[in-house]
């Protein structure tokens, strides 16, 4: 079972935890974060989503939801390690941090961080992740169009134009 801190419209924790897939009120929110881990060649680390998942066997930038305790930083090195068995080595930045406001709403903060990694490295979840690649911002926007890249923040998807 994943928990949740709960945050006000200010980003303010509320002292109000509650459990993923339960209904937040109106006015509440949860933090999830986003890792563009670039390597020199300028290329982004991708990852496709198993077929049991929303969303099944689309591409993704690795993330997801921080849990109750985790900070922004904390969450998305703990998200990368989940998903894709990598230590982050190096220190990233947050390109974008977002809002959105609906059925789940919630803070999105998207970091990047430039690392180098051999892609023989990478041990994907199981369940959660069933393949991972490095492509191109170009390869990306195509993968987007195509509608097999998935962006959990409709925003996300603008963070390859910060670098």
């Amino acid at each position: 079972m994943e928990l949740w801190d709960i945050l006000d419209k200010n980003r303010n924790k509320t002292g109000r935890i509650a459990e993923r897939g339960k209904s937040m009120n109106p006015g509440e929110f949860h933090l999830v974060v986003f890792a563009f881990i670039k390597n020199s060649k300028g290329q982004i680390l991708i990852s496709k989503r198993t077929p049991n998942k929303t969303f099944p066997n689309t591409w993704e930038i690795t993330g997801g939801s921080a849990i109750a305790g985790d900070d922004s930083y904390s969450a998305i090195v703990r998200e990368v390690k989940e998903e894709l068995g990598i230590d982050l080595t190096s220190s990233g930045r947050i390109l974008m941090s977002t809002v959105y406001e609906g059925e789940c709403s919630h803070f999105a903060d998207a970091w990047l961080f430039e690392q180098e990694i051999d892609i023989e490295d990478v041990i994907c979840q199981p369940e959660e992740v069933s393949e991972a690649r490095f492509a191109s911002k170009e390869e990306i926007y195509r993968l987007y169009e195509e509608g097999i890249f998935m962006v959990g923040n409709p925003s996300i998807i603008n963070c390859l134009e910060l670098f």
